[in-house]
């Protein structure tokens, strides 16, 4: 795939919400709300291992994401591609992204949670307006 659009980046950069679709087994869409960064041309997110997303791209890669330009609800970036995973025991991007986009450290984990770094490797990444 081309490098990544800059516009596109930079509503991924930003502190925008996006919306990351994954398939269930019975093939029905589930979307969640979450946080996310650019690193280089691929788009990462925080999530717990066992999580209904996190055991829906482990059987199948396939994502479908989306942000809206919170200056202009008209235009929306969106990005497909294949997800993959690193184990982050540290927490490391959910304490970025969570000063990201609430200024303060992340505290909400359980002791025992396991969390994860997701890639997204993007097919198609595009601007709509």
């Amino acid at each position: 795939m081309p490098p990544l659009p800059e516009d596109v980046r930079k509503l991924y950069d930003g502190p925008n919400f996006a919306t990351i679709t994954s398939l269930n087994v019975d093939g029905s869409a589930q979307s969640t709300v979450i946080w996310v960064k650019t690193d280089g041309d691929d788009i990462l997110f925080s999530t717990v291992k066992g999580r209904l997303k996190h055991r829906n791209f482990e059987r199948d890669p396939r994502a479908s994401l989306l942000v809206i330009d919170p200056d202009d609800p008209y235009n929306y970036a969106t990005v497909r591609g294949r997800v993959a995973f690193t184990d982050d025991p540290g927490g490391t991007l959910i304490q970025e992204l969570s000063g990201k986009y609430l200024g303060v450290p992340w505290t909400k984990d359980q002791p025992d949670v396991q969390r994860v770094i997701a890639r997204v490797t993007p097919d198609q990444a595009r601007m709509r307006h």
